[in-house]
């Protein structure tokens, strides 16, 4: 028999599941200790005002109006399970009233970082086209197979974007010895210098690196802002590794610029996805590819129910959260990326 003294949560969190962010026991403490009322992400407006009025919490990232808002006199805090912070509802009257809008994405950094470090080392080594040339009897022994290989031990590596996973990225990387430079510029430079990377120009970081990781979000500003004269700037055999939206990259100009021999690449996302069959980048020499898989381990689904209870129980005893990420009310309306299709 439900409490109805519990606070009241809406749990609308697509494309993610319960069963998916929750463990079985994490999940029966969130029905302990809270009223869940499940509901479609885009008919929050249809649960009406007996359970509009009540809720305390939204579990995912569901489209609001102003109007829906103004229904929902006691809500504390939207907790985004997607990862990405959608434009899809009205920030300036949620920090207005005090409502917290926080996410879990960076449960996806060290998983995206760790992958982000085989892609690397696979373009400088040639490790899967060594393996498919094994398996065909073509394989090449010793040095011989080894013609355009190369360390990323002590090479010059840089990084655009330092967020969650750009942070993580450099502790993966910190065992190689390298040179890392960094640009971000929604960072001051002390903060890149404490992290023991040096603070770059863009165009510093795509012609002074061996590799390339770009891990920026989406925004108003960025979008398609690594094309054509990015990578002719880059030096020729460089790696190019995209992790973390495929937008901020003009991808026909990525594919033309390993197409004609002067940079290798990786990527773990697409301008479209999933990408369809005939589409010239599966058969692409040079170019490494995931299926936007990087961050999606079962672990790093959990920690996201997890993060969500503790912040929820932090709240309710009327302290802000402190293990999801806060949204910025200066960023968080410039965010463009896509909603994730997949889990």
């Amino acid at each position: 028999m439900t409490d109805n003294t519990m606070p009241l949560v809406i749990s609308a969190p697509e494309p993610r599941t319960l069963d998916l962010i929750f463990t079985p026991q994490t999940e029966a403490e969130l029905r302990r200790t809270y009223r869940i009322v499940e509901a479609d992400p885009d008919d929050i407006a249809g649960l009406g005002d007996a359970v509009l009025s009540e809720a305390r919490y939204i579990i995912g990232q569901p489209p609001l109006s102003a109007e829906t808002l103004g229904r929902m006199p006691n809500l504390r805090a939207i907790l985004n399970v997607e990862s990405n912070l959608l434009n899809n509802m009205p920030y300036d009257i949620l920090f207005a009233r005090g409502i917290h809008v926080v996410t879990t994405g960076q449960v996806f950094a060290e998983p995206v970082a760790e992958l982000g470090l085989a892609m690397a080392l696979n373009l400088a080594r040639g490790v899967i086209d060594a393996d498919v040339a094994f398996r065909e009897g073509r394989e090449l022994w010793g040095g011989e197979g080894n013609a355009s290989a190369r360390l990323l031990s002590g090479s010059e590596i840089g990084i655009v974007g330092f967020g969650d996973l750009g942070r993580a990225l450099n502790r993966v990387l910190t065992g190689f010895r390298a040179k890392i430079r960094v640009f971000d510029p929604w960072l001051p430079p002390s903060i890149l210098r404490e992290a023991g990377v040096e603070p770059a120009s863009l165009s510093e970081v795509l012609g002074m690196s061996d590799f390339v990781f770009v891990v920026a979000s989406v925004t108003s500003e960025n979008k398609g802002f690594l094309g054509a004269e990015a990578f002719a700037a880059m030096r020729k055999g460089a790696a190019f590794i995209l992790l973390s939206r495929a937008d901020v990259v003009d991808f026909p100009t990525l594919m033309a610029a390993v197409e004609r021999g002067h940079i290798v690449a990786a990527s773990d996302v697409y301008p479209e996805e999933p990408l369809p069959a005939d589409h010239p980048v599966r058969s692409l020499k040079g170019f490494v590819r995931s299926a936007h898989r990087a961050g999606a381990l079962d672990s790093a689904f959990k920690k996201m129910g997890e993060m969500v209870l503790e912040d929820m129980a932090l709240m309710d005893r009327g302290l802000p959260p402190m293990r999801c990420k806060r949204a910025e009310r200066e960023t968080v309306s410039r965010m463009r990326s896509k909603p994730v299709s997949v889990n």
